[in-house]
C-alpha cells in the first residue's frame, strides 16, 4: 500500500490541495502497480512560522527580517 506524505507552508486553497491530492494519487497509480484504494496520500500544512531554512523562517523571509529585528 503507498503512502505519501507532503508538508507544505500553509498559505495554498483548498482547490490546490486537492488538485495536488489528485495529481499524486493518479501519478502512483500510473507507476506503482496497485489499486486506487491502496493509495494515501497525506498533506500537512505547517505555519508559516515553524518552516525555516536558513535560520530563517518562511514568514521572516517575506517580510525580509527576522521577527526580533522588526
Amino acid at each position: 500500500m503507498p503512502n505519501v506524505e507532503i508538508s507544505l507552508a500553509e498559505g495554498r486553497t483548498e482547490q490546490q490541495i486537492r488538485d495536488l491530492i489528485s495529481a499524486v494519487h493518479e501519478a502512483v497509480l500510473a507507476t506503482a502497480g496497485t489499486r486506487p484504494e491502496h493509495i494515501r496520500v497525506l498533506v500537512r500544512e505547517v505555519p508559516q512560522t515553524h518552516w525555516a531554512t536558513g535560520n530563517l523562517t518562511i514568514a521572516e523571509m517575506k517580510t525580509g527580517r527576522p521577527k526580533e529585528f522588526q
